[in-house]
């Protein structure tokens, strides 16, 4: 099984080119492959398939990703699969030009919450179109050591963005967060967030069905428009473990902006 390795501000993921949706990607194999002592590492995978040859049927909401040539099966690493990931297209756009599977600065990814927008930057940054950002009401989640009220927001995925006072390095996020069950019938990612200067975030997050990451893209999107008065638009500079996006919001929606790169490519004999 041919594979890359790639990271958007050390979130990281195994790549997987499949063109034609020929492999077989099972839970188990995902957990294999993202272990980090056992197999290869990494928050998740990113299958690299042709809509085309994508073998399902998409949700409504995500017809318009069968407009992109190429699709990005997101899955976290304990196998489950997750409608959107920030940082995963920008490292997906990142691999396709590295692969030469498309040409440009400019083009589109399919994923399970639609086709998303890309343009790579002059200075070698990815951007996305992440959509509309949707708020959703209040709700809370309980911590290792403390209970954090936040804003529901919908960023193709759910998310509770929880401004918190004194820094976030503070917050305990060893465990799994427990969550309304009603608010979040499917899980969700849980960021903690606080204002350190004019027009600057800083954010840690715990990932459904990854645990405590070093960057979240929706997350980090999550965060902002929580820290946005509703109705108005905003940049934010959002620092995470990993290192730092910029999240532009407007009328339209949100836009997430970061590095991303690819750091090895190889063969593993993980089935």
């Amino acid at each position: 099984m041919r594979f890359a390795k790639g990271h958007g501000t050390e979130n990281d993921f195994v790549i997987l080119p499949d063109p034609d949706g020929e492999l077989q990607v099972t839970e188990e194999t995902v957990r294999l492959l993202c272990d980090r002592r056992a197999g290869i590492g990494g928050d998740g995978i990113l299958r690299v398939v042709r809509t085309s040859a994508l073998g399902e049927t998409l949700a409504p909401a995500a017809r318009t990703a069968e407009r992109a040539e190429w699709f990005m099966d997101y899955r976290n690493s304990d196998g489950s699969i997750a409608e959107m990931c920030g940082n995963g297209v920008r490292v997906f756009a990142r691999y396709l030009l590295h692969a030469g599977y498309v040409r440009g600065d400019r083009f589109e990814v399919g994923t399970r919450d639609g086709a998303k927008g890309v343009v790579i930057e002059p200075n070698g940054d990815v951007t996305v179109d992440m959509g509309r950002v949707e708020r959703q009401g209040a709700s809370s989640a309980k911590l290792a050591r403390q209970v954090v009220h936040g804003a529901q927001i919908s960023v193709g995925n759910p998310h509770l963005a929880c401004e918190v006072e004194g820094p976030v390095a503070d917050v305990d996020l060893t465990q799994l967060p427990e969550l309304d069950a009603e608010a979040f019938p499917q899980g969700a990612n849980v960021e903690v967030y606080t204002e350190t200067g004019p027009g600057v975030l800083e954010m840690r997050v715990y990932e459904r069905g990854s645990g405590e990451t070093r960057s979240c893209g929706t997350g980090i999107v999550a965060a902002a428009a929580a820290a946005t008065p509703e109705g108005e638009g905003a940049t934010w500079r959002v620092r995470v473990l990993g290192g730092e996006c910029t999240v532009y919001l407007d009328a339209s929606g949100a836009r997430l902006s970061g590095p991303a790169v690819i750091v090895a490519e190889g063969e593993t004999v993980l089935v």
